[in-house]
């Protein structure tokens, strides 16, 4: 086109660079293939019992890779949390503010079970042997000792051993101090946490790789558990186990989603699709610590400030037990029936209120469940603990239900607790949960080298920096 001025053709306007295309997200492929090990495991434990039990290494294998990184992913997270944050007095806020919510919550679901317990009266009609005795027994003497063990349990023996010993509580101990430490320290701090901030990034890498081998666990952790069970104990046992999924599904569907809608306004059906991955995971496995490191990074990507994810999600993994506390209570209602030693009402509320401390000192320990139901047994009512050899043919598919329950009030509690605090990014979490922002797989973090990308959101902070405030605040 000619110039009018000076009769010079002006040139075109330069194209607009093209945008380099969008990364396929293969993991998608990863969970599907989940889905179709757990199908096979099933399968594999109907079709040939004896075999799969002998998979059981296979999927404790997988489960303990996982647990292999929760202590370094909650110390990073905390830390970077706690570090970058200029008032403690928040920090202690946010611990208060959980903790008390975690016993309410407690006793809500210790209530919801004890309820609908009496009302189902399972424990009708079964019968003790002896094997079943030594069942109850067992188990008592393997739970916790007490209140004071675990109180002194959450001191490590040294600084690192909390890492070696895969302790959650002991490690929550640990970053707090970290954190307090560089925050005391000012700017002379920012090196540290600069350093710890690319360490978070090469666990959560690790992490990523691991989660590659989540189709073998299933497969093996799945054809175990249904080559030891069988279908008789399934159907002897269906009256308590098909009552505590629907108790526990109503807990979940209508008393958190009630408190999560009043309180922040957001549906927990679509947090419980947002956190769809994590469900599976936990299904597959039966442990909801295979989940905790996703949902720590999760969390954070939904727009909740690092502080509240770092110091609610690993509390709430040894206080916040919803539905330990539904299986509690109708197990115990359940073995009372079964022994023909009925409770009143006031037995049952006393022995439910004495497991809702004594769980607390088991959060963490492999088979918690039965081990919390036989020491509160052997402790207040001693009589009834030859009973809990009844419910060990289906504790591995109760537990599952446990883990799911417990993972979704986790959830729930962590964006509660980030919404009382002004500690959430309201905006950011609406288009999250709308889809579009959508969580990176391959780092499980929103880093640095993602910015900019159109599917993919920015880093919410730019490195740790003494003088940042959390989001929201």
């Amino acid at each position: 086109m000619a110039d009018t001025e000076n009769g010079t053709a002006t040139p075109p306007p330069p194209a607009a660079a093209p945008q380099a295309p969008a990364k396929r997200d293969r993991t998608h492929y990863l969970y599907i293939a989940v889905i179709v090990a757990v199908l096979l495991g099933i399968a594999v434990g109907f079709a040939a019992p004896d075999f799969a039990k002998e998979l059981k290494p296979v999927g404790t294998g997988f489960v303990n890779l996982i647990k292999m990184m929760i202590s370094p992913i909650i110390f990073c997270t905390i830390v970077l949390g706690v570090g970058s944050v200029r008032k403690a007095a928040k920090i202690g806020k946010v611990g208060g503010l959980a903790l008390g919510y975690f016993v309410v919550m407690s006793v809500v679901a210790l209530a919801i079970g004890l309820v609908v317990g009496n009302i189902l009266d399972p424990g009708s009609g079964m019968h003790l042997t002896e094997a079943t005795k030594d069942v109850g027994q067992t188990a008592a003497k393997d739970a916790a000792e007490g209140p004071t063990d675990f109180v002194l349990g959450i001191i490590p023996t040294t600084l690192v051993s909390a890492f070696t010993q895969g302790e959650v509580l002991q490690t929550l101990l640990v970053a707090l101090l970290v954190g307090f430490a560089l925050q005391a320290m000012g700017r002379s701090g920012e090196p540290v946490l600069r350093g710890i901030e690319h360490i978070q990034k090469l666990v959560f890498r690790v992490l990523g790789m691991i989660m590659w081998a989540a189709p073998v666990g299933a497969f093996g952790a799945m054809a175990a558990v249904i080559g030891e069970t069988g279908i008789d104990a399934l159907k002897a046992l269906a009256t308590i186990m098909i009552g505590f999924y629907v108790t526990c599904a109503l807990f979940v569907g209508v008393v958190l989603a009630g408190i999560l809608r009043l309180a922040t306004g957001f549906n927990i059906f679509a947090l419980l699709k947002y956190l769809g991955r994590e469900f599976l995971l936990i299904l597959s496995t039966s442990s909801s610590e295979s989940a905790l490191p996703r949902l720590i990074a999760k969390m954070e990507h939904l727009g909740v400030s690092r502080p509240v994810v770092g110091i609610t999600v690993p509390t709430g993994y040894s206080f916040n037990l919803d539905g330990t506390m539904i299986y509690l209570t109708m197990a115990s209602l359940f073995i009372a029936d079964a022994m023909d030693q009925p409770m009143s009402i006031g037995q049952q509320i006393g022995l439910l209120l004495f497991m809702m401390i004594a769980s607390k000192g088991a959060a963490g320990v492999s088979g918690s469940g039965i081990a919390v139901l036989a020491s509160g047994l052997q402790s207040h009512k001693p009589g009834l603990v030859d009973g809990v050899g009844l419910i060990i043919g289906i504790d591995r598919f109760m537990s599952e239900a446990r883990a799911l329950t417990n993972f979704a009030g986790n959830a729930v509690a962590t964006l509660l607790i980030g919404t009382w605090t002004g500690e959430v990014d309201r905006d950011r979490v609406r288009r999250v949960l709308a889809g579009e922002l959508p969580f990176d797989e391959r780092t499980l973090l929103d880093s640095d080298d993602t910015a900019g990308q159109d599917d993919v959101p920015a880093p919410r902070d730019g490195g740790p920096s003494l003088e940042k405030e959390p989001v929201g605040a």
